[in-house]
Order: C-alpha cells, then structure tokens, then sequence
C-alpha cells in the first residue's frame, strides 16, 4: 500500500449493488466499511434500510451504523465529524476505508465541506408544520419555487423534510438556500488518493424491476413489523426525519389506517423510485468518478480490479 492514505467511495442508486461490492473488495483487500446513509444511522430500522446483516457485519467492520436512535436527528455537519474520525481510527490500523452508500449530500460534505446555515429553529419548523397541514407540501413546495426555484427544481413537490429545510433557511437568513451553498468555501483536499466509483445502471427500466424486488423483500421480512415494534419502545411521530425515510414513511400510514398493503407497496416502491432518480441526478453532477454499470454482471470483478489497478498505480508512482 502506497504511504499516502486511500479513501474508496462507493456512490450509486439505492439497489445498484453498493454493499455487495464493498464486500467483494474485503476479500481482497483489509478494508473497514463506512456506512454514507442517512436511515442506516438509526437503530433498529434494519429491514427498511437494507442495512448489512449480522454476519456481514462480522466478516467486515462498519461504522455509521446504528448511531442514535429514531426519536433523534442526524445531520451533514455531524456526519462529517464521524466520518473524519472513522477514517482516521481505520488508517491508523492499517487498513482501507471504504465509504458506501447512497447519501449523496454525505459525500459532498465531506469532500467538499458545509456551507454555513443557520441551524434549525424548532418554531419556524412548527409553524411550517403546521401550514403543511392544511395546505399540504406541494403547495409549500410551489411557494419554494417562487423564492428559491434552483432548490425547488431539485426537489420532490412531497419531500417534506427538504422542502421544510429550504423555507426555513430561507426565513431565517432572507436568502435562498442554493445561494448560499454557492458561497461554500472550498476546502484543501482532504486525502491523497481518493478514489470514487459510481454505479449507475445502462436500463433505468431495470434497476426499477431491483427496486421493486427489494420493497418486496422488505415487506416480507417484517417492514411494517418493525415500525410497530419501534413506534411501542419510542414516542415516535411522522414528522421525525427517522420516520420520512422511504418505505418507514409509507408503512407509518399503514399502520395509521390511512392507506392498505397494496398502497403501501405501490406508494413506498413509487417513493424509492424517485430517490433514485435523485441521487442519479447528484451523480452526473459530481466530477472525478470512474462509472460501472450496475447492471453488469461481472460488477463486483470490475470493482475490484479497478481499485488493484489504483493501488499498484499509485504505489508506483509514489
């Protein structure tokens, strides 16, 4: 391994093949595996999440996984402190990190840096809580879209977590949220040799069909289950950003009685259709990435000669 540190990054679309890859590469090369998603942090929310069993994080150590519990929020700014110091425990091991996941805002974060907005102030979130209520967030959505169209642009009319975000920094600062992203001061590359890979699929037709597999998996596993028993041990309620995460936000109106199983399936594989089509969205905007097709089926191969080649390159040159 070359003196300078490597940092591996798997990006990709929710069902392209991200863990098995992670897992291909630990066959191969003494890797510890940090988890980029923003449901995987929360414990207890295993099946929805598609988080690593067991056994898998036996054979492979993890991080990020299983940090606060539901009730709590997790953010970017906390994301890229624990981040930096898994990083550092595993280098000082000796050993490979490896981020993988789906968190494209993760990622940028912690290349790039945050920029500064103002934190959340729980009675401008009320307040637009409340007004969700009785208007509903697509139109909070159109009110974004007046004031701060390049965010609106980006997001679902029904994310409400995001759309609630971009208002309220919006109120607090007087300016648009996107203009102040802008104004993020570059950081000093963080590694020597960061290698990113990203896994996007040839036919979106059929990373649809994977993805309405996987709900399907999750739903005879116990999804709606598994919210049950977690809404008994925590006081819970739908606006935590816990309980928006895909496929938890559509068994919750399940469990409420608003919608049955069959809309449940159609709603909650509808909903992870379109966060794919988002972080698809932040992966052709993001630079320095080799792209594998995530369909192929000689992925993992692919993956793995890839990062041999860097290090045998890199330690050649270095």
């Amino acid at each position: 391994m070359p003196h300078a540190r490597l940092v591996i990054a798997l990006m990709g679309p929710t069902a392209s093949g991200k863990s098995n890859c992670a897992l291909a590469l630990a066959r191969h090369l003494p890797i510890e595996i940090i988890s980029v998603d923003s449901a995987q942090v929360y414990r207890g929310m295993d099946i929805g999440t598609a988080k690593p069993s067991p056994d898998e994080q036996r054979a492979v150590t993890h991080h990020l996984i299983d940090c606060v519990e539901p009730t709590e929020a997790y953010s970017a700014a906390r994301f890229v402190l624990d981040a930096d110091k898994a990083i550092d425990a595993i280098c000082a091991r000796g050993h490979v990190p490896v981020l993988a996941g789906g968190t494209m805002l993760y990622f940028k974060a912690l290349r790039e840096g945050l920029s500064s907005l103002p934190a959340a102030d729980p009675a401008v979130r009320a307040e637009l809580e409340s007004e969700a209520r009785h208007i509903g967030w697509p139109a909070l959505h159109a009110r974004l879209q007046s004031i701060d169209p390049t965010t609106a642009a980006r997001l679902d009319p029904n994310d409400a977590q995001r759309i609630q975000r971009a208002l309220e920094i919006c109120l607090l600062s007087g300016e648009p949220m996107s203009q102040l992203i802008a104004r993020t001061r570059p950081v000093a590359p963080r590694r020597d040799h960061w290698l990113q890979m990203a896994l996007v699929p040839s036919d979106r037709a059929a990373l649809h069909a994977r993805i309405a597999a996987r709900f399907d998996r999750m739903l005879a596993h116990g999804l709606v289950a598994e919210l049950a028993a977690l809404r008994e041990r925590h006081v819970l309620n739908a606006d935590l950003p816990a309980m928006r995460s895909v496929g938890y936000r559509q068994a919750w109106l399940h469990l409420e009685g608003a919608i049955d199983r069959a809309e449940l399936r159609e709603r909650g594989i509808h909903a992870t259709r379109q966060l794919a089509k988002r972080q698809l969205t932040w992966l052709r905007s993001t630079t320095e990435t080799t792209d594998f097709d995530c369909l192929s089926k000689t992925l993992e191969v692919q993956v793995v000669d890839k990062v041999l080649r860097h290090i045998d390159f890199v330690g050649s040159t270095g």
